[in-house]
């Protein structure tokens, strides 16, 4: 643990995406009702969601993002980053930046297998579109950083 910056927040990173893909392949070993995988899998992929918006991404790459409704009703991108002073661990980094984009890769080849399945496909479309909302926002996030700190 230490060549890690952040163990246990690492950890959490890894856990809720990867739970939420075992269960999705391996969940019918266990139970025959879908009500119950669905259930378990949004909830992992919404506390991966959660997780990496707002404790990994600012602790292992020192960025974070959100998306501010301005009075006018229109969208604004915001994005936070870590002063270059403080570097981030480069291992810390590596495991943030490759599972960000792994999951996503995983969850469209699963999209891919089941397309013609409504009912397996409906978790497969709710991990996408909140693995690809931080995606693009890190992305956007990382692209503003280096433009800021040039």
């Amino acid at each position: 643990f230490n060549i890690y910056s952040h163990p246990v927040a690492l950890a959490f990173h890894l856990l809720f995406r990867t739970g939420a893909i075992a269960i999705y392949l391996f969940g019918r070993l266990f139970t025959t009702n879908f009500s119950l995988i669905f259930i378990i899998c949004v909830l992992l992929l919404s506390f991966d969601f959660w997780t990496v918006k707002n404790v990994t991404g600012r602790l292992l790459v020192g960025l974070r993002w959100w998306n501010d409704i301005q009075p006018d009703g229109t969208n604004a991108w915001v994005f936070e980053s870590r002063d270059p002073s403080r570097p981030v661990n480069p291992i810390d980094s590596r495991i943030f930046w490759i599972s960000l984009y792994v999951a996503l890769v995983i969850w469209l080849f699963l999209a891919f297998l089941t397309l013609f399945n409504p009912e397996w496909l409906l978790i497969v479309i709710v991990a996408i579109i909140l693995n690809m909302a931080n995606v693009v926002g890190y992305t956007q996030c990382d692209k503003d950083a280096k433009k800021k700190w040039a």
